[in-house]
C-alpha cells in the first residue's frame, strides 16, 4: 500500500505546481539576479540585474570598441549588449546549439500563450536591421560565425549588416524569434511578464487510487505526455500511462514487461539497490537516461569507484577487516548514463541498452 499512496501523492502534488515556474528570473550563468543598490552606469538596470558594476564596465568598453557613428544604431546596439544584465537573460540567450552572441530579438507579436508582457509587440529585429543595415560596426556581434549560421564571409573587422546577411529575412531567421510559452524574446526594453497573480491554495484534496504496486521513484516522461517512468529498488524501470483525473481509470503498467531491467547491475538487499532515475530533456530524440544505484564490484564488471580508504588519507584497504565476508569497498554508489536504441512509443515496450557510461562512483565502506 505504501507504493500506491506514494503514486497518488506524487501525481496530485505535480498537478498543484504553479505553471509559470519556468519564468523565474535567471542569469546566463544559472545564478539568481543580483540586487543592485545603485543604477548601473552604462546599462539602465536597477533593483535587480544579472550584472554588477564590473560587468557593466566591460559591456561599456565592448560597446565603445564597436565605434558606431550612427546615434540611432548605437542606441539599439547598446540595448542589445545590455540584455546580458536582464534578470531573465538565461531565457533571452537560451539556445539548443551554440550559445547566442545576442538575445533572441522579437520579430513578431506576442503569442496568446506567452508569459511575456504585451509590450513586446514591436518587431525589434526588423528595427535593428532597418536602422543599422548600412552602418559600419567594428567586430559586429551579428557576424554569421558567431551565430553558427550561414552567411557571407567576413573580410573586414568593420562590417555592415548588408555585407554579412543577404536580406532582412536572413538576418531575422538567424537572430529573431517570437515570444511563446517556452521562450522570451527581447524587444529593446527590460523583460516584463504578465501578472498571473499568486496561485491560491486548493480548498481540499481528493485522493484517487490509480494502481497497485511498490515503486521507489516516479519521473514524468520528458515529452510532456501523460506517461511516467516508475522504478523499484531491485533495478527495474517501467513506462506507464497515467489516467486522466476523474476518469476512474487505472495506471497502465505491466510489471511483467519492464521498460528496462538493470537488476544484473544493481546490488539489491534491504539497504542497497536502485536510488533514482532521470531522463534527458531530449530523451525522445537521443534516448539518454541516467540511473543512480549501488553495485557490487565482485559481480558487476562495470562497477568501479575510488575507495575512501586510500593513500591520500594514509589508509590501506588491504588492512581493513572483513565485515560478514564482504571486502572493504566492495560496494559502490554510482551514477551511470545509458542510451536506449528506441524511446518506446507504447507504455509496455522494452528498451534495449546500447551502452553504459559510468559518470560517478564512490565506495561504501564496510565497518
Amino acid at each position: 500500500m505504501e507504493g500506491v499512496f506514494a503514486v497518488i501523492f506524487i501525481v496530485f502534488n505535480l498537478l498543484l505546481l504553479p505553471y509559470p515556474s519556468s519564468s523565474l528570473p535567471l542569469c546566463t550563468d544559472s545564478r539568481a539576479p543580483l540586487t543592485v543598490s545603485t543604477k548601473l552606469e552604462f546599462c539602465s538596470y536597477n533593483g535587480s540585474s544579472c550584472c554588477n558594476s564590473t560587468d557593466d564596465s566591460k559591456l561599456q568598453k565592448q560597446f565603445q570598441a564597436m565605434n558606431i557613428s550612427d546615434p540611432s544604431c548605437a542606441s539599439l546596439l547598446q540595448a542589445v549588449l545590455c540584455a546580458r544584465c536582464d534578470p531573465f537573460s538565461a531565457k533571452l540567450f537560451a539556445s539548443d546549439s551554440v550559445p547566442r552572441p545576442v538575445p533572441l530579438l522579437c520579430n513578431s507579436t506576442v503569442s496568446t500563450n506567452s508569459s511575456q508582457s504585451n509590450q513586446a509587440t514591436n518587431d525589434f529585429c526588423s528595427q535593428v536591421w532597418d536602422t543599422c543595415q548600412n552602418v559600419l560596426i567594428l567586430n559586429s556581434p551579428f557576424a554569421p560565425s558567431l551565430q553558427g549560421q550561414a552567411g557571407a564571409p567576413v573580410n573586414s573587422n568593420f562590417t555592415k549588416l548588408t555585407e554579412l546577411w543577404q536580406s532582412k529575412t536572413d538576418f531575422c531567421d538567424a537572430f529573431g524569434g517570437a515570444s511563446t510559452a517556452g521562450s522570451i524574446c527581447y524587444d529593446g526594453e527590460p523583460v516584463t511578464l504578465n501578472e498571473t497573480g499568486t496561485p491560491s491554495a486548493p480548498h481540499g484534496l481528493c485522493l484517487e487510487k490509480i494502481g497497485e504496486g511498490n515503486y521507489l521513484d516516479m519521473v514524468a516522461h520528458p515529452d510532456g505526455s501523460n506517461r511516467a517512468f516508475f522504478s523499484n529498488q531491485q533495478g527495474k524501470i517501467w513506462l506507464a500511462t497515467i489516467p486522466e483525473v476523474g476518469s476512474r481509470g487505472t495506471l497502465e503498467l505491466d510489471e511483467s514487461n519492464p521498460f528496462v531491467d538493470l537488476t544484473d547491475q544493481v546490488h539489491f538487499d534491504t539497504t542497497f539497490g536502485m536510488m533514482g532515475i532521470a531522463f534527458h530533456p531530449n530523451f525522445a530524440e537521443n534516448g539518454r537516461f541516467f540511473a543512480s544505484f549501488n553495485c557490487d564490484k565482485g559481480k558487476s564488471p562495470g562497477c568501479s569507484g575510488r575507495c575512501s580508504c586510500n593513500s591520500d588519507v594514509n589508509c590501506d584497504p588491504s588492512k581493513l577487516r572483513l565485515d560478514n565476508g564482504d571486502q572493504p569497498c566492495q560496494y559502490q554508489s554510482v551514477i551511470a548514463e545509458y542510451t536506449a536504441n528506441g524511446t518506446a512509443s507504447q507504455p509496455s515496450s522494452v528498451c534495449i541498452l546500447t551502452h553504459l557510461k559510468l559518470l560517478l562512483g564512490s565506495n561504501i565502506l564496510s565497518e
